[in-house]
C-alpha cells in the first residue's frame, strides 16, 4: 500500500503525444516551439480534468530542454528535464493562485521574475487556478504580464474564463481545452488496464466515461474505485452496481411495453426502479436521453453520435427500427413536460406514472387521428348539396347587392379583382401616413376569408309554397331574433331588430342593410335564417334579399377613418395638423 500510486498521477502524461483529446492544442504548441514563436503570457482554460496544468508542465520541460527530439519533445535525460521531474528545478515556478491569491503573493512572485534563470534559457511561472486572484493582485501583475523580461514565460490555467479581468485575457494567447470525447477516454482507460492486468468488459468502461462527463482525471478515479471493488474485474454490472448507474436494460424492457401499450408492466418497471433507491428526476431524464438516442438511431447518418458500445449501439438500432418517430417524438414531449413540473409537484411519484401511462396509450392517439384525418374530406363530399333554383337565386342577388354596395360605399376606383391589392411593405424611410392608414374594405376582406366556414349548414328544399301575411311573417321574425339573442347572437339581433322585413313578391324577404358589417354577416347566417323561416311558413319558396342604404341617405361614420374623413371635411386644417406632425389614427 505505501508504494501505491493513483492511476490519475502514475499514468499522467508526460509528451505532448501522450495527452489524450487535445490534439489541436498539443499540435499548435508544438509548432510555436519549433518555430520558436512562443508567446510571453498563455492561458489554458476548460472544465477540470481535461489536461490543463498537465499541458502547462509539458510545456514548460520542453521549452527548457537541452535536446529535443525530432517531434519536437522533451528528451527526460538531460539536467533541465531530470530537475523538472524530481520537483527542485531553479527556472519552473508553480504558484496555487487559490491559496495565494493576494497582493503581497503577486509582489513577490514579480520580484522574483527581475531575477535572470540560473539555468535554462527561460524562467517559467505555471499560475494554476487564476481566476482565484484578488482584484488588486490582478492589477499588480498587469504590468509585468504585459511588458516580462525576455526570459520570463508565463503559464495561466483556470476553469473560469469568465471571472478573468478582460485586460488580463487581452495579453494572453488563449487555448480552450474540450471535453474528452467518450470513445478517447475509454480507450485511453482500455490501455491502463491492460498496463494494470485488470480484465475489462468494453460496454462497462464506456459507462465509465459517460459518467465522467469529458474529465479525464474523474474517469481514472472511477476507474481505481471499481478496480479495488470488483477486484481487477470490470464488468458492465460491477460498474453500474458501484457507479449507482440505471441499467439500459431498464430502458429497453421500458420502451418495449410503451410500444405494445402494456401500460402494467410500464408501472411494475418503474416500481421496480424506485426500490432500487433511484431517483424520479433522474429516471425521466435517462428516459427522455434514451427516446433521443432512438431517434438517433433511426438513421444510418446519425448513428455515430451515440456515445455507446458497439454492442449497445446495436441494440439501440434494432428497437429504433420498431417504433416510429412520431410516438418518440411524443414520449420525448411528455418526458420533457414532466421532468420540468417534477420538482413543483407534490406526489412525485405520481407525476411520472402519468407520464408513462399517456406514453403507452400515443400510438392508440396516432393511429386514430391516422384513421381520421381523410373523414372530414370523405363526408363533404358526401354531403355536398345540389344547389336548387331559389339557392342559386339567393347567391346571385347577393351578389347583386355586393355590387351595389361597392358602388355606393367604397371610394375607391373599381379594379377587375373584386380583393383589395394587399398593401406592399415600405421601408421606414418610406412610410407615409396617409397610406398606412388600412382600408375597411381590405380588412373585412381579409377576416371574411379567415373567418369562412369549411362546412357550410345545408340550405331546406322542398315543394310546399304556403302563403302568409306581413303579420305572420313579423311574427316569426321576431320570435327567431329573440331566439338568437338567447344564444347571445347580438349583432345578428340587431340587424334583424334594427329594421322592419319587407315583404316582397314572390315570397322574397327584403332586409335593410346600413354598412358591410351587416352585408357579411348576414350573407353568413343566410341559411340559418331561412331554413328556420322556410320550416315555420311552410314556404320553401322564401329567399332573403338585402336592401343597401341610398346615397341620400345620410349614414354615421363607422370606422376611425370615416370618422377622420367627417372631421377633415368640416374643418381642412385638421389634416394639414396631422401632415405636420406625423400623426396616425388610433
Amino acid at each position: 500500500m505505501d508504494n501505491f500510486i493513483v492511476s490519475a498521477r502514475k499514468y499522467r502524461p508526460a509528451t505532448f503525444d501522450t495527452v489524450v483529446g487535445q490534439q489541436h492544442i498539443t499540435v499548435t504548441l508544438k509548432n510555436a516551439i519549433k518555430n520558436k514563436q512562443l508567446a510571453q503570457a498563455f492561458l489554458f482554460c476548460g472544465p477540470r480534468g481535461v489536461g490543463k496544468t498537465t499541458c502547462a508542465r509539458i510545456l514548460a520541460k520542453t521549452i527548457n530542454c537541452e535536446h529535443l527530439s525530432e517531434e519536437v519533445e522533451a528528451c527526460g535525460q538531460c539536467d533541465s528535464c531530470k530537475s523538472f521531474q524530481n520537483g527542485n528545478s531553479f527556472s519552473i515556478h508553480e504558484l496555487d493562485a487559490a491559496s495565494n491569491n493576494s497582493v503581497d503573493d503577486i509582489r513577490s512572485l514579480i520580484d522574483q521574475v527581475r531575477i535572470p534563470p540560473q539555468t535554462g534559457r527561460y524562467k517559467i511561472y505555471i499560475i494554476d487556478e487564476v481566476h482565484m486572484l484578488s482584484q488588486q493582485a490582478f492589477n499588480a501583475f498587469l504590468k509585468t504580464l504585459e511588458e516580462p523580461p525576455s526570459y520570463a514565460i508565463f503559464i495561466l490555467a483556470t476553469t473560469e474564463k469568465h471571472k478573468i479581468l478582460p485586460t488580463i485575457l487581452s495579453r494572453c494567447q488563449i487555448f480552450d481545452f474540450n471535453r474528452i470525447k467518450v470513445v478517447d477516454m475509454a480507450d485511453h482507460l482500455a490501455s491502463i488496464a491492460g498496463k494494470e492486468g485488470v480484465s475489462f468488459d468494453p460496454d462497462g468502461l464506456h459507462i465509465i466515461a459517460q459518467k465522467a462527463d469529458g474529465g479525464l482525471r474523474d474517469a481514472l478515479s472511477m476507474f481505481d474505485q471499481i478496480v479495488s471493488f470488483s477486484n481487477k474485474e470490470v464488468t458492465y454490472q460491477a460498474v453500474i452496481d458501484n457507479l449507482n448507474i440505471l441499467d439500459y436494460e431498464y430502458y429497453f424492457r421500458l420502451t418495449d411495453a410503451i410500444i405494445e401499450e402494456d401500460s402494467a408492466s410500464a408501472l411494475l418497471i418503474l416500481d421496480e426502479i424506485l426500490a432500487h433507491g433511484f431517483d424520479g428526476s433522474h429516471f425521466i431524464g435517462g428516459l427522455g436521453s434514451h427516446f433521443r438516442d432512438l431517434l438517433v438511431a433511426k438513421e444510418p447518418a446519425t448513428l455515430k453520435l451515440l456515445d455507446t458500445s458497439d454492442t449497445i449501439r446495436q441494440r439501440y438500432l434494432k428497437q429504433s427500427q420498431q417504433v416510429s418517430p412520431g410516438l418518440l417524438l411524443s414520449a420525448l414531449n411528455i418526458a420533457n413536460h414532466c421532468e420540468v413540473n417534477y420538482r413543483t409537484s407534490k406526489n412525485q411519484r405520481l407525476q411520472v406514472e402519468l407520464a408513462l401511462l399517456k406514453m403507452c396509450h400515443v400510438a392508440s392517439a396516432i393511429q386514430l387521428a391516422k384513421s381520421g384525418a381523410s373523414l372530414p374530406t370523405e363526408v363533404a363530399e358526401k354531403k355536398k348539396p345540389a344547389l336548387t333554383q331559389s339557392s342559386a337565386d339567393s347567391r346571385q342577388s347577393s351578389v347583386d347587392s355586393r355590387q351595389v354596395r361597392q358602388e355606393t360605399i367604397d371610394h375607391r376606383q373599381p379594379s377587375a379583382d373584386p380583393r383589395p391589392p394587399t398593401p406592399k411593405a415600405r421601408s421606414w424611410g418610406d412610410v407615409k401616413l396617409s397610406n398606412a392608414i388600412p382600408d375597411l374594405n381590405t380588412i373585412l376582406a381579409d377576416k371574411k376569408e379567415e373567418a369562412r366556414p369549411t362546412d357550410e349548414p345545408e340550405l331546406l328544399s322542398g315543394t310546399e309554397r304556403q302563403a302568409f301575411s306581413h303579420e305572420t311573417l313579423l311574427q316569426h321574425w321576431h320570435a327567431l331574433a329573440d331566439k338568437l339573442k338567447a344564444e347571445n347572437k347580438i349583432n345578428l339581433f340587431t340587424l334583424m331588430t334594427a329594421n322592419a322585413p319587407e315583404l316582397q313578391p314572390d315570397f322574397n324577404i327584403g332586409v335593410v342593410i346600413e354598412n358591410p358589417i351587416q352585408q357579411d354577416l348576414l350573407s353568413a347566417s343566410k341559411i340559418d335564417i331561412l331554413n328556420d323561416l322556410r320550416t315555420n311558413l311552410r314556404n320553401f319558396a322564401i329567399d332573403l334579399i338585402p336592401i343597401a342604404v341610398k346615397n341620400e341617405t345620410a349614414r354615421k361614420p363607422y370606422t376611425s377613418q370615416e370618422k377622420y374623413q367627417a372631421m377633415v371635411a368640416k374643418n381642412p386644417t385638421l389634416d394639414v395638423l396631422r401632415k405636420t406632425f406625423n400623426l396616425g389614427l388610433e
